[in-house]
């Protein structure tokens, strides 16, 4: 009972005010990324509100913070154009069709992430190797840099344009204050968010001071939106009649929502797993998957754009304090009711706070330690690690860590590929042994065949698997191959201390092979753990 309390709040006081920073962090970010997916801004706050809701209470850890991130919001894109286009060549035309088709795929995500949970996927996070995940926060921490440069710009007569002059300096000067704040408040007292702090210290000089700056008001209405203030979120019961209109189109939309669930599984998996670092903790991956999928089903079904885990927002929550449940559920419920009741207020926060809030998060988020050990670490591990940081920038997330995965995938199976040894002796009575070191698999079976002579070989020959393991079909093969050259020379040949796994396949397809199979020699390496203990109880 004292875990679950722990769990939900285990400082409610920094709970409450880190859950509150976050809120104010989620505002801008929700917003932006709306505007990139080409849909409403309070969509995009719809979105964020569920997404933070439903994962905060039934995610996979505490003080993950979920919501619309830029991530799927640049996958949607090409779905909600393709639908409005659509809409507006039916003989009725149907406006926002695209928004519509959205919220349907949507369904099919929350779907496919519930399935990944239910089918145990998200354990396969820890499968990711360090140096993918030095380079996934690197290339994380240079993105969020890079979306944060974005507000020096504004819109003057209909054309973006960098900030100059006066604006330019007032803009660093808030921007440097609220740094500044958030370094040297912490070590005066721990007691009050610094985060918190800078934003409300920010605000209250543009406020009294009358000075002109981009707003989060302004930065709604410069991108199109009306403004923060809107209702709550309503069931979108229209988006089942126009299944109809999808004829033709599934195509698109079973693609796009299977795109959409690995993208978010994967932010959202990396994010939990770079929180558990950061805590010492261990949260749940397959909990995680269906709290993600439930979020996305619920934000199909009531109007919002969907998400996934927000590693910025994380490490602020986390940084300030915020290790409960209760964290998430404040900033969800604080970002709605900033919606229903205080827009007029929160739209007068200046994004340079805001912006100074972020920087501070690249600046914890960079691995900056990576410079130091490029050069000590393996070769192939620091081209996986810049590689992935490249590509964080240059793609994706999700395409980068993929990436990674299979880069430092196939450095493992060449180097094993190269380990595989046959060291070779005679028995008194003449028989040739092949002592087999190191793993038979794909990438091993050919330096596997290139270490025997079957004709040259004597009459007798004994292959010893003591020191190796047949790791794959391909290693079978190798070995069946290799075994069955000796019998057509009408050679003897035997197989010892064979894995059970491993004699289990070989004679499913080669039954006669039990006879070259020694089976009177039982190998203890082979049991695990689990085995050890089943036979003492």
């Amino acid at each position: 009972m004292k875990r679950i309390f722990q769990n939900f709040t285990f400082n409610p006081k920094n709970d409450i005010l880190s859950g509150l920073t976050v809120a104010l962090a989620l505002v801008p970010e929700a917003v932006a990324f709306a505007f990139v997916a080409g849909i409403d801004p309070m969509v995009g706050l719809y979105g964020a509100f569920m997404m933070g809701l439903v994962t905060a209470l039934f995610g996979g850890r505490p003080g993950m913070i979920s919501g619309a991130t830029g991530a799927m919001a640049v996958v949607m894109v090409h779905l909600i154009q393709k639908g409005n286009e659509v809409g507006a060549g039916l003989s009725t035309p149907v406006e926002n069709l695209g928004l519509q088709w959205l919220f349907i795929t949507l369904l099919l995500v929350g779907a496919m992430q519930i399935l990944a949970g239910a089918l145990r996927l998200g354990k396969f996070v820890r499968l990711i190797p360090y140096p993918v995940m030095m380079g996934f926060v690197n290339g994380l921490a240079i993105v969020i840099f890079l979306s944060q440069l974005e507000l020096f710009k504004r819109r003057v007569n209909g054309e973006v344009q960098w900030l100059q002059g006066y604006d330019l300096w007032i803009m660093l000067g808030l921007v440097a204050l609220t740094m500044g704040i958030m370094y040297g408040l912490p070590k005066l007292t721990k007691k009050i968010p610094a985060a918190l702090t800078g934003i409300v210290v920010v605000a209250a000089i543009t406020i009294l001071g009358g000075l002109e700056v981009s707003t989060v008001g302004s930065f709604i209405r410069e991108g199109g939106g009306s403004g923060l203030e809107g209702s709550l979120p309503t069931f979108q019961a229209q988006i089942f009649g126009l299944i109809p209109s999808l004829e033709g189109h599934w195509g698109l939309i079973v693609s796009t929502a299977f795109l959409l669930a690995a993208v978010g599984l994967i932010e959202s998996l990396m994010t939990l797993n770079l929180i558990d670092e950061m805590t010492e903790t261990r949260g749940s991956g397959n909990r995680e998957c269906v709290a993600q999928g439930g979020a996305n089903m619920l934000n199909g079904l009531f109007g919002g754009m969907g998400g996934c885990a927000m590693i910025g927002q994380s490490i602020i929550n986390v940084s300030s304090g915020g290790r409960g449940r209760l964290s998430g559920i404040v900033a969800a419920l604080a970002l709605l009711a900033f919606v229903l009741f205080a827009a007029p207020l929160i739209e007068q926060i200046p994004i340079a706070a805001l912006v100074g809030v972020m920087f501070m998060v690249v600046i914890g988020t960079f691995a900056w330690s990576s410079f130091r050990i490029l050069n000590k670490i393996p070769l192939a591990d620091a081209i996986v690690l810049i590689a992935v940081s490249v590509i964080t920038v240059w793609q994706d997330l999700a395409v980068a860590v993929l990436a990674g995965v299979v880069m430092s995938a196939l450095v493992f199976a060449w180097k094993n590929a190269t380990m595989i040894r046959a060291r070779k002796h005679l028995k008194e009575d003449g028989t040739k042994v092949y002592e087999i070191w190191g793993p038979l698999f794909f990438g091993s079976s050919q330096t596997f065949n290139s270490k025997f002579d079957p004709r040259e070989d004597p009459q007798k020959v004994e292959i010893d698997f003591m020191e190796s393991r047949v790791s794959d079909h391909s290693g079978i093969e190798a070995l069946r191959n290799i075994a069955n050259k000796y019998l057509d020379l009408g050679k003897e040949i035997t197989l010892t201390h064979l894995s059970p796994e491993c004699k289990q396949l070989l004679l499913k397809n080669n039954p006669e092979f039990e006879t070259i199979i020694r089976s009177s020699v039982e190998d203890p390496r082979y049991y695990v753990a689990t085995d050890l203990m089943d036979k003492e109880v």
